[in-house]
Parts: C-alpha cells; sequence; structure tokens
C-alpha cells in the first residue's frame, strides 16, 4: 500500500521542469521506475499519481456504468489533460504547460503528499487554502470522523 507523506516548497524552472525533493523520491522508491500520471485535481491544483496508484482509480472508474450521462460526463472531465511522466535522470518532471496554466501555477508551488497521490498547488493557492482552516476544527473532526468505526470494532466517537 502506497502512504505518502509530507509538504513540499518547491520551485519550477522556465522550462515547466520541478525536481522531485530527494526525501519524496526515497518514499516512491522502486514505483520511480513505473512512471507517473499528472491530472487536474478536484480543487485548483493537480495530482500527481503513481501509475499503480493512476491503474487503481482508473479501475475503479471503469466500473461505472457507460449508458448514464452523468457517469460519461464525469469520466471526461476526470481524464480530461490527464498527463503520463516520468522522472528525468536528475529526478525531474516536465509539466505541460495547460495543466500549469489550469492550477495557476508560476514559479512557486507546494506539493501536498499523503495517501497514493501528491497534490500539486501554487503556492498562493496553497496559502489561502490553510488561511481557510476551520476555526472550529474539533467540530469537523467529530463530523468527518466521529462515526468511523475503529478496528476493535467500536464506535470511535470520540478523537484525543
Amino acid at each position: 500500500m502506497i502512504q505518502f507523506l509530507g509538504e513540499y516548497s518547491c520551485k519550477i524552472d522556465t522550462k515547466g521542469r520541478l525536481r522531485l525533493p530527494s526525501p519524496l523520491v526515497k518514499q516512491l522508491g522502486d514505483l520511480v521506475q513505473e512512471g507517473f500520471v499528472l491530472n487536474r485535481g478536484f480543487e485548483e491544483c493537480l495530482v500527481l499519481y503513481p501509475r499503480q496508484a493512476w491503474n487503481t482509480i482508473s479501475q475503479d472508474i471503469q466500473k461505472l456504468n457507460q449508458y448514464v450521462k452523468k457517469n460519461r460526463s464525469f469520466v471526461r472531465y476526470f481524464f480530461r489533460g490527464a498527463t503520463e511522466m516520468e522522472l528525468d535522470s536528475n529526478s525531474r518532471l516536465l509539466f505541460p504547460k495547460s495543466l500549469l496554466d489550469h492550477a495557476k501555477i508560476g514559479k512557486e508551488l507546494v506539493l501536498f503528499a499523503y495517501f497514493d497521490k501528491i497534490e500539486v498547488w501554487s503556492k498562493e493557492a496553497y496559502e489561502a487554502l490553510l488561511e481557510d482552516e476551520p476555526e472550529d476544527f474539533d467540530s469537523l473532526v467529530e463530523e468527518v470522523m466521529g462515526n468511523k468505526q475503529v478496528e476493535d470494532g467500536t464506535n470511535g466517537t470520540t478523537i484525543s
């Protein structure tokens, strides 16, 4: 199971190349050899998936009933802009200009790595996202995680 972790401030060069931070390259391990897929995120960001994670998502989406218009629309929008990528010999990725423009990414960006993906944000958009943190984070935690079943079978209504 892929499990990334970290937040990295980076710069992209004038040719649209990004050198992945070495701690992130270490986390990727052998996944680097399989390549990546870069796609639009649900918010104003991009998402970098190791090929293995992308394949799992694609398999899930393939299960949607293609006779349902809403499903077809989702598939078209989700896959729009998806681009295969590989690291060069200097651990750099070449980002398509159209995707950089979509996420309004200039020279400075933030990589936010979690679960099996790496979100790619413009520095400004990421900072704005963090400034919009809910005042009552405790209530959000309870609302999202309060009814989650924990492994011992008890209802995890309290988080400390």
